[in-house]
């Protein structure tokens, strides 16, 4: 599919194809808030075993990251370097609070912002990145028998 392609199937339907992308990652936000919030906080220290993984608060970690550092990316047009402000992977508080804070920061730059000012690449990147971690997340709790949150059940055939 082309640019002209896909933005003609949402001019069609009304819809503004970046409005549509934000949507999409905001969304792919609240279902990771989801996650993090129905697992315990014994869970944050589990990993698959027998499988070269980290623990499942050490993807929080790297989420939280990415959100800050591709949030940095749109406001300066381009990519600067990963970083990530959460000091406690194991703190699910801490977790819960960086996952809020870090949505509510994109969805303040993307209501501030005009068309033109934001990179959709960039916003691509985040929820590829984003969702991917979902997939991970899925085996860890599949792994270690912990379950979905409803939103979970509804969005994935988990």
């Amino acid at each position: 599919m082309n640019a002209k392609t896909f933005h003609a199937q949402f001019e069609d339907k009304g819809v503004n194809p970046l409005e549509h992308v934000i949507n999409r990652v905001l969304k792919a936000f609240e279902l990771t808030a989801d996650f993090y919030s129905f697992i315990p906080e014994a869970g944050l220290a589990l990993a698959i075993l027998g499988a070269p993984a980290n623990k499942i608060g050490e993807q929080a970690w790297c989420i939280v990251g990415a959100r800050e550092s591709y949030l940095a990316a749109l406001k300066n047009g381009s990519w600067k370097g990963f970083s990530c402000s959460l000091q406690d992977c194991f703190d699910k508080r801490l977790i819960l609070n960086k996952l809020e804070q870090t949505a509510i920061d994109l969805t303040e730059f993307v209501q501030s912002s005009t068309v033109k000012e934001l990179n959709i690449s960039l916003l691509f990147e985040l929820l590829e990145h984003e969702v991917q971690h979902h997939g991970q997340l899925i085996r860890y709790a599949y792994a270690n028998r912990l379950g979905f949150p409803n939103s979970w059940s509804a969005r994935y055939s988990v």
